[in-house]
């Protein structure tokens, strides 16, 4: 701090300059009238010039006052950082634009460029503009203690926390594309593709933690030793935590749960989206909702899965028709209804059982397969409604 302070002196000095103003104000008039015109109704004869970016404008705007400041015999050292910055500007919008746009999808477009792209630009431009304040190498050497026996700088522990910010940030796409990779050479399924993303993602992560405490030169004794203080306390407090956590990493090793599998919580058939550290991420399909289910619950409580080995499911669609038409006539017509339907699998082939005998009905169920069982519901509706239909068009008691 006692470094930091000096320097923090220092830039108040520099902007007190006159020539460092009067760039400054030359800046802040050309991006504030550019603003304010660009909020007016474009003139027919301006109306092709008001379609270009705002940062091109921007930049033709410092390049005017860079001209004039050196006409005039002035500085003009801020106006160049910020052509610089309006330069790079403009070419990570035509990567956005024109390359990003052509190799990736939108959602990994979005994620690239929100958590990566802008976040680093900004980064950029804070420490150009650090520089030209200051030395920012003196910045960097600002000592900040010494922590489990290792003296730390500035510099150092922003480089650290950089690191971990993109592994964080940024793991996701290579993990997909390396478990894309994977998939298309060892012909894994897409539920171990994921599981295989989201164990990369967590060792990339750790070993990203581990050469943050080396590159810090902390002492892997005393963290040890305040790990150990503090694991009476964390165990009492936040003991669920850390069994979710357990819990997760045992589920993507063993593989009984694994993003994209359909299984049954709670009475609903449910498709896991995303395994987390914490929690699972499930998909509801008949109201669009996503159920965040703490990791722990699958080993407390039973699961059914539906595609642990294949995505097929075995449906039944109990129904009671009048006892005045013969039981193998009606297990025909159910059969033929499953046949039509575009859902119902034809191998194994569906098939009609009488139940049980009553007073006035008779119990049967029809029992027929689907490729996907997020189907089930909408398949049973639509058999329903066509049986109701064929019974109308022959004469027959609708079944209940």
């Amino acid at each position: 701090m006692q470094t930091l302070v000096p320097e923090i002196l220092g830039w108040l000095a520099f902007l007190d300059r006159p020539s460092v103003l009067l760039q400054l104000l030359g800046l802040a008039v050309i991006a504030a009238t550019l603003w304010q015109l660009r909020r007016l109704p474009p003139l027919p004869a301006l109306r092709l010039l008001w379609r270009l970016p705002f940062a091109l404008l921007l930049l033709f705007g410092e390049l005017l006052i860079a001209l004039l400041l050196a006409l005039a015999g002035q500085r003009y050292g801020l106006v160049l950082l910020g052509i610089e910055v309006s330069l790079l500007w403009l070419a990570l919008r035509l990567l956005e634009a024109q390359l990003l746009s052509r190799l990736l999808s939108a959602k990994a477009r979005s994620l690239l460029v929100s958590r990566l792209i802008r976040p680093l630009f900004l980064l950029y431009v804070a420490l150009r503009l650090l520089d030209a304040l200051g030395s920012l190498q003196d910045i960097a050497m600002a000592p900040l203690g010494v922590w489990f026996g290792s003296a730390i700088t500035l510099g150092r522990l922003c480089k650290v926390l950089l690191v971990l910010y993109l592994l964080l940030a940024g793991l996701e796409l290579p993990a997909q594309w390396l478990s894309q990779l994977l998939k298309r050479g060892l012909s894994m399924s897409e539920g171990s593709r994921r599981a295989v993303e989201q164990i990369m993602r967590y060792l990339l992560f750790a070993l990203g933690v581990v050469w943050a405490l080396a590159s810090l030169g902390v002492n892997q004794t005393g963290v040890l030793a305040v790990a150990g203080g503090l694991s009476v306390g964390l165990g009492f407090g936040i003991k669920e935590v850390f069994s979710n956590i357990i819990s997760g990493l045992w589920l993507l090793i063993e593989g009984s749960v694994r993003p994209g599998e359909v299984l049954m919580h709670g009475g609903e058939v449910c498709e896991v989206r995303r395994l987390g550290p914490r929690a699972t991420i499930l998909w509801r399909k008949h109201d669009n909702a996503e159920l965040v289910v703490p990791n722990q619950d699958f080993f407390t409580t039973a699961t059914t899965t539906y595609t642990r080995s294949d995505r097929t499911r075995r449906c039944n669609l109990p129904l009671a028709v009048s006892r005045q038409w013969p039981p193998d006539q009606v297990q025909e017509l159910l059969i033929a209804v499953a046949r039509e339907h575009r859902s119902v699998l034809s191998e194994p082939p569906p098939v009609a059982r009488l139940i049980n005998f009553g007073p006035e009905r008779y119990e049967y169920t029809l029992v027929f397969s689907i490729p996907d069982p997020l189907l089930a519901g909408s398949v049973a509706s639509d058999l329903r409604l066509a049986l109701y239909r064929r019974f109308q068009d022959l004469g027959i008691e609708p079944p209940s």
